[in-house]
């Protein structure tokens, strides 16, 4: 696992003693001592590696101290990969959700540990542009695949509310950032205002991941091929075109914490530019491309305002001192850049 390091020296904040006892009573009576070690790299839950036995395992448990309405939802995150096994979106075997903080400090979840690689950088170096377009072409056809989910047959019928999903989600993403704001930002107050009086019809609701990105899932270790979709945390009913422009966003912004596609001369590499991904997905997806590039500023505004109240959300938690990421206070100067650089994309929309 390239993009997400685990560090042995960093699980002193859980009862490895206490986990043991759970793990062979509910899930394998495994012998000797248990290995837990510290994922760095996620912003929002803190997640360890858990070797016990023959058996290697992966944990999740949301982040001591208070937190913000309706943030860390590990359960949706159990919840939606319980409900997708067995079909098109390959998922992590999900093994046990214990909701009781009384255990470990605070409510967690147990799955498999899926062996493969975990890609960092979305120029994808080492490989060659046949490579580089047959990943991207991957990354593209499972996410047209988790949008053609029959989420009623699959037990996810009342995960969300049918319709009105950008609505919804910017009043929850404003309530999100004005309890977690710390300074005004402009961008942000214009975003939110443009957004509002702006949102295109929604034609269809699918289950959506809502953070699908290429460092947000599992390849084979040799093949373009992935072998688990990672981080369900956001994952609820709404439009596939928000979630799909959201995966878009590398296109556009320079995050900080990874190489993105933003400014790169994607040519040489082999790697598709925005239309011509966007082209793609309507073919996977079986969708007119036209009617998807009439609302794309919008979508992709939205998201980045959508980004920008995350980023606030860690910025807030790393003042707070609990944040699940040592850098999580770096985030807090991209706030200002994202709301800025999804204003642009609604200035370009009015032009």
């Amino acid at each position: 696992m390239t993009a997400r390091t685990a560090h042995s020296d960093l699980n002193s904040d859980l009862d490895t003693g206490r986990l043991a006892e759970v793990i062979r009573t509910r899930i394998d009576p495994f012998t000797g001592e248990l290995q837990v070690r510290r994922i760095e790299g996620g912003q929002s839950n803190p997640t360890y590696i858990v070797d016990a036995g023959a058996n290697r395992y992966v944990l999740r448990r949301k982040p001591s101290g208070p937190l913000l309405p309706s943030a860390h939802a590990i359960e949706r995150e159990f919840r939606a990969m319980q409900a997708l096994a067995g079909t098109e979106v390959p998922v992590p075997r999900v093994r046990l959700l214990c909701e009781d903080p009384e255990v470990l400090g605070s409510a967690f979840y147990v799955m498999d540990f899926v062996e493969g690689r975990i890609l960092g950088d979305q120029t994808l170096p080492g490989m060659t542009p046949a490579q580089r377009l047959a990943h991207y072409t991957e990354l593209n056809r499972v996410l047209a695949r988790l949008h053609a989910v029959d989420h009623r047959a699959c037990g996810l019928g009342d995960f969300g509310r049918e319709g009105s999903y950008v609505q919804r989600q910017l009043e929850r993403w404003t309530r999100q950032y004005r309890a977690s704001e710390t300074t005004p930002i402009p961008a942000m107050e214009n975003l939110i205002a443009w957004l509002g009086e702006r949102v295109p019809p929604q034609d269809t609701t699918t289950l959506v991941h809502g953070d699908y990105r290429l460092d947000n899932v599992v390849w084979h270790p040799t093949e373009p091929r992935i072998v688990a979709v990672l981080d369900w945390e956001l994952s609820t009913l709404g439009d596939p075109l928000v979630d799909f422009a959201y995966h878009c966003m590398t296109w556009h912004l320079a995050l900080g914490t990874h190489r993105t596609l933003a400014g790169v001369d994607l040519a040489p590499l082999g790697i598709p530019d925005e239309g011509a991904y966007v082209a793609l997905y309507a073919q996977h997806s079986g969708r007119d491309v036209n009617p998807i590039r009439d609302h794309w500023a919008f979508y992709m505004a939205f998201n980045m305002f959508r980004m920008a109240a995350i980023q606030q959300g860690v910025a807030r938690r790393a003042l707070d001192g609990n944040a699940a990421n040592r850098r999580a206070r770096d985030v807090a100067e991209r706030v200002a850049l994202t709301a800025e650089a999804g204003w642009a994309q609604a200035a370009r929309a009015m032009a």
